[in-house]
This record gives C-alpha cells, structure tokens and sequence, in this order.
C-alpha cells in the first residue's frame, strides 16, 4: 500500500484511483462495506482501490482540547487499511485551507484536480465541506458535472443497531469488548511502543510490557484478557496474557495506561512495537488492602483469562 499526505503533487500513475472516503475511525464493518464497493469499482475499470481520509481527525482539529475519542491513531489504521487489500491511501492534511473549502471546491479542488479519483464511495450520511454544509447528494451531482462516478452506501446494522464508531465507543466504555469486536469485525486492538514503566510488575512475579494509550479513548478501566501480537524484535509473535487499563489506584497513579502481562513469556520488549487485542472484560480497578492481596488476585486474573482465551477461537 502507499500513503500520500501531499495530495498536490501526485504523478499520473497515482491517480485515477476508485476511494471510499471518510474518516474511518476504527476500520469497521460499515466502513469495510463502503470500501468493498470501491473495490467493485475499482475491479470494473482496472483502477487503484484507494482510501481517502484525514489527519488529524476534524473533530480533534475543531476542539482540540476535547478528550480523547479516537478508537486507532493513524498508523493502526494504515495497517487495517493495507490488511484489508488497499493499494493507494490518500491521508489528507486537515488544516485551515481544507476546513475553508465549500463542498463544490473540495469536490473540484481535492477529489477532481488534486486526486483525480475515478470514482467515489461514500457513507449515506457523508458530510463535507465548510460548516459540514455538502451532503451525500450534493456529492453525487458534483461528480456529475465534474466526470468521476459516486456511489452511496447503505448505513450498515448490526440487528437493529446501526453500527458506528460511536456504538463502539460506548461498548468499550461499558466494558463490552466482544460487542465491540462484532460491530468491528475484529477485536480491538490498542497499538505502540513498549516504554519503561515503574516495574512493579516484575517486582511482583508478574511482568508487564506497558504502553500509552494517550490521544485514544479510553475502554472501561480494568483487567482483561488480550491477545498480544509482538511486531517487531526478536520474540515477534502472538501471545495470550492479561492486561490492566487504568490509573493504579494502590499506587497513586493518575496517568492512564495499559500494562499487559503475557503468559509463558520470558524476555525484554522494551521500544519494540506491540498490539494488544481486548478480548474479554474481567472486573474493574481494585485498590485493595495489601500487596499479598494484590499478588493473590492478579493469579485469579490470569487463571480466568487463560480459561477465556482457551475458549476462543
């Protein structure tokens, strides 16, 4: 897959691409609906399958001081995108000059002159331009007159519940990762870099590869159990373990992370590249008498989690 952020200066062979568009927070199952169709797209005219979309998110660049809502940074969606057969990902800066942009400018100005896409798939409820003003019909007339196609997509739903980035959110915040993974498609993962922490952990038998999760909404605090995919390094591989999210609370914590214990493993993963999967909740933060107490519930912990994950395919 290649990744443009200067949608100015494309060759001709960089073009021309069939894209779905949108912000694609999170890569689920409505959006790999919308991409689909371009890949339909692209297959009828022999085009790139491209994927045009943001950065930052508009909704971090119109409040940004607002908490953090984004479901995967830019990066774990680049790699879902590039999982999921994408060959051109246009990661358009959102900035001042594309903010000002009135539908028909973008329409003319970014999609037509800018990436000269082929054709466009967008959501049912696709907004764009200045003050959100452009809609999905409004987008369908402008590649009329402009010569690339556009085709609507249908609101996908999960039962009688439509399926959304926000849906999602409010799975992850109730502590109901599997409900998320549904409306996904694929578990949720939170990706990074191993940094240092306080190694409590290692202190107490039970070593953990921690990782920020600063810029991302933040699931249910608690303990899970997670499939761990080391990427990077020479103990690159998948694991099962179990994993806190949280602040601490016995140790007068106050930054959230994410601390993840991988069972049956042995070795140093400090600035390698990690992806944690949430695969099952399974009781929130405890701030409890003793360090014993604490050594005690952490090995119920990895006892359920190893029962879960022996479950799940």
């Amino acid at each position: 897959m290649k990744t443009f952020t200067d949608w100015t200066t494309l060759t001709e062979a960089d073009r021309g691409a069939a894209a779905a568009i949108g912000n694609f927070d999170g890569v689920h199952l409505g959006h790999q609906a919308v991409i689909d169709i371009a890949r339909s797209a692209a297959a009828r005219t022999a085009a790139p399958l491209g994927v045009m979309t943001f950065e930052p998110h508009p909704r971090e660049y119109f409040a940004p001081d607002a908490p953090p809502f984004r479901l995967m940074g830019p990066a774990t969606r680049a790699h879902r995108l590039r999982k999921l057969g994408v060959d051109h990902l246009y990661q358009i800066p959102f900035d001042r000059g594309l903010a000002g942009l009135w539908p028909e400018e973008f329409a003319r100005v970014v999609i037509f002159e800018g990436l000269g896409l082929s054709h466009v798939v967008i959501g049912a409820d696709f907004c764009f331009g200045r003050q959100r003003s452009g809609n999905a019909a409004d987008m369908q007339a402008f590649g009329a007159a402009m010569g690339f196609g556009v085709t609507i997509a249908d609101l996908v739903q999960d039962g009688d519940r439509r399926i959304s980035s926000t849906a999602i959110r409010r799975a992850l915040t109730d502590g109901r990762p599997r409900d998320a993974a549904a409306m996904l498609g694929h578990w949720h993962r939170i990706d990074g870099a191993v940094i240092h922490g306080d190694k409590r952990g290692k202190g107490l038998g039970y070593p953990t590869a921690n990782m920020s999760i600063d810029r991302l909404h933040p699931p249910r605090f608690g303990v899970y159990a997670v499939r761990a995919e080391v990427l990077t390094g020479p103990h690159a591989g998948c694991y099962d373990g179990a994993a806190s999210i949280g602040v601490r609370p016995m140790f007068g914590g106050k930054r959230a992370n994410l601390e993840t214990h991988l069972f049956d493993f042995d070795g140093d993963l400090y600035g390698q590249h990690m992806s944690v999967a949430l695969v099952d909740y399974l009781r929130p933060e405890l701030s409890l008498p003793s360090v014993d107490a604490l050594i005690e519930q952490m090995a119920r912990d990895c006892a359920e989690a190893r029962t879960l994950l022996a479950g799940t395919p």
